[in-house]
């Protein structure tokens, strides 16, 4: 049991920096802050590179790569436009008709449960760090899960 105690330990030293991102930004996309529309103008630049580690596991793209990046992909398409082979593009379906769906007690309790997660993985810390007998490790444990995963993006 001793040993399995020490196991959930570096596991969670290990994953608490992912734990607390994907907590946080799993929030704030909830209720769309990453975009303009659930932000109501520009959104902040750490939530959009929030979402777009979440959403895309990459950093975000600056606007003006994104924006070549369509004008070749536009210019491909029309370069293919004399194939008359091509089936045409399919039309998205129509939504359902009827009255939307009220989003806000899901959304609310997804918040609550990311400020729990958060919580939790706080005081797990915590508990981790004032051990004397595995702090060298759990330190090891947590630096390797903040480095690891901002090498893994850089690739």
């Amino acid at each position: 049991m001793q040993r399995l105690r020490r196991y959930h330990l570096y596991l969670g030293m290990f994953f608490a920096p992912a734990i607390l991102l994907f907590a946080l930004s799993g929030a704030l996309q909830t209720f769309r802050l990453q975009e303009e529309k659930g932000w109501g103008s520009e959104p902040p630049t750490w939530i959009v590179w929030m979402a777009s580690v979440h959403k895309d596991s990459r950093l975000p793209k600056a606007k003006a790569a994104e924006a070549e990046q369509h004008e070749h992909a536009d210019d491909h398409e029309h370069a293919d436009d004399h194939d008359h082979d091509a089936a045409p593009p399919k039309a998205a379906p129509a939504p359902p008709p009827g009255k939307p769906p009220f989003k806000l007690p899901m959304q609310i309790f997804v918040t609550l449960l990311s400020i729990g997660l958060i919580l939790s993985t706080l005081i797990g810390i915590t508990i981790a760090l004032n051990n004397r007998a595995t702090r060298r490790m759990s330190i090891g444990m947590l630096a390797a899960g903040f480095a690891l995963p901002l090498l893994l993006l850089m690739l």
